[in-house]
């Protein structure tokens, strides 16, 4: 699986990468068809938002989340994506 971290307005601290990508590894207990997944942190004006963008069996899954801390914003978009790949793959295995 391919991924890709971009910091949008900021250099991302080591821990703040480490968590994305402990994130990312998780998706994939949920989905073993993941082609690439797109994480995007974006330190904004008002509160940092961080974007999941997840291609997995010719579908695209996008989450979004901001909220006062990083790491709050990520645990919110990781949950948000785990739901909706839940979703797709209860979907596929039904039809």
């Amino acid at each position: 699986m391919k991924t890709n971290i971009t910091a949008r307005h900021f250099k991302a601290r080591p821990e703040l990468t480490e968590a994305v990508e402990n994130a990312v590894q998780h998706l994939t207990q949920y989905h073993d068809g993941i082609i690439s997944t797109d994480v995007i942190l974006e330190n904004g004006d008002i509160e940092p938002t961080v974007e999941f963008i997840v291609h997995v069996g010719g579908k695209t899954l996008v989450a979004k989340e901001s909220s006062d801390d990083f790491f709050k914003s990520l645990h919110g978009a990781s949950d948000n994506m785990i739901r909706q790949i839940r979703k797709l793959k209860t979907k596929t295995e039904n039809h």
